[in-house]
């Protein structure tokens, strides 16, 4: 009897398989078969042997590789209930290769095992395929997360106004003259009504302009005026964005280069004015300062928390950013249907409704954020120091 033997093994957690591949021709004898018989056996034995070691020599010629299956995936989970024949047969076309693309991932616990979690992935180390395992908990441990209060010291050279920033913005008030002289936005390239950034458009009366000068462009937002006095407080403008001039002239060539909305013909270009410091202390306001909200930024009819007012007092009344005001509710006038007079008509008192606070000063008016609000705020509500 002749036997080729081929052996592989195999390790999953805790169980070790060794299977022996055995490949023979045995020479069967009957008990009263004659000589003849027993050469012919022999011979047929010892043919199968050579057929068999035949054929063990040309299988190893043929797949002296491993060789992937075509719907092998790059990426497989190892379940529970996995076996590792089964994972083999589905990376290798033939599984008893699966010692031989094995490669150790040196990071990991017990790197020769398999466990259920761990991600097997395809890899080619000089041409050749390689499996390993390169993904789940045993690479990447996870962490059981659950809620729990942390104390985080407050670092003491952050203002508090740095968590405002972002809502505030930097408005111009002009007077009536220097934003008619202003150049303005004549036309584009076509037909359009509407521009934004990285537009080429033409502007107007910019004689004295420079090339590569960068302005701002704004839009007339209507007079300011105070609502005690009835003086003209300047022009307030809305921020449409910022142009680059590309070539000076009667009318000059510009570049939109930001855009906080749509600029439109008609929209004006004016020089940088000197930013004022973001970085400011805030504080009450002085003993005695008021003032009354005379304009909304960007709305229509009312405004709530984190949007922007115009109040009719500036530097030359010492406001200063950071100052914080409490505001005020006008009281609204009814008609009050006991009384025995006729059309007795009633002032409601004020109510206090939330606080606003300075961040851009001009020498008359001045720009306030609304940090709290219980109500909306509108045109004509007042503002006083805490």
């Amino acid at each position: 009897m002749y036997k080729t033997r081929a052996t592989t093994t195999f390790v999953l957690p805790g169980i070790l398989f060794s299977v022996t591949l055995l490949l023979s021709a045995c020479a069967a004898t009957p008990e009263n078969g004659s000589a003849e018989t027993a050469a012919s056996g022999t011979s047929e034995t010892q043919a199968a042997a050579r057929e068999s070691r035949n054929a063990l020599e040309q299988r190893s010629s043929a797949e002296a590789e491993p060789e992937i299956r075509e719907s092998a995936p790059e990426r497989y989970v190892v379940k529970k209930g996995d076996t590792l024949w089964d994972i083999s047969a589905m990376f290798l076309q033939d599984p008893w290769y699966w010692p031989e693309i094995w490669l150790v991932n040196p990071e990991i616990e017990n790197p020769h095992l398999i466990y259920p979690g761990d991600v097997l992935s395809i890899h080619y180390v000089d041409g050749q395929p390689r499996i390993m395992v390169d993904g789940g908990p045993r690479v990447r441990p996870t962490h059981r997360l659950s809620p729990e209060a942390r104390v985080v010291e407050r670092d003491e050279d952050i203002s508090p106004i740095s968590t405002l920033q972002s809502f505030m913005f930097r408005p111009q008030v002009l007077d009536e003259e220097t934003l008619e002289n202003a150049p303005y936005v004549l036309a584009s390239q076509d037909e359009r009504v509407i521009f934004g950034p990285g537009d080429r458009v033409y502007v107007r009366n910019a004689e004295d302009t420079e090339q590569y000068e960068l302005y701002h462009i704004v839009r007339h937002d209507g007079m300011l005026i105070d609502p005690d006095t009835g003086e003209e407080l300047g022009v307030a403008t809305l921020p449409v964005g910022e142009a680059e001039i590309i070539e000076p002239g009667n009318v000059a060539r510009a570049d939109i280069r930001k855009g906080e909305r749509e600029a439109i013909r008609g929209d004006r270009l004016v020089p940088y004015a000197e930013e004022q410091d973001r970085l400011f202390d805030i504080g009450r306001a002085p003993a005695g300062a008021e003032g009354t909200i005379i304009s909304l930024f960007d709305a229509i009819s009312q405004i709530g928390q984190l949007q922007a007012a115009i109040i009719n007092r500036g530097e030359r009344d010492g406001i200063e950013n950071g100052q914080v005001f409490a505001a005020f509710t006008a009281g609204r006038e009814v008609r009050d249907p006991i009384s025995d007079r006729a059309n007795d008509v009633v002032t409601l008192p004020e109510e206090e409704v939330g606080t606003v606070m300075v961040f851009q000063t001009f020498e008359k008016v001045s720009y306030v954020l609304v940090t709290e609000a219980e109500r909306t705020l509108r045109e004509g509500d007042k503002v006083r120091a805490p």
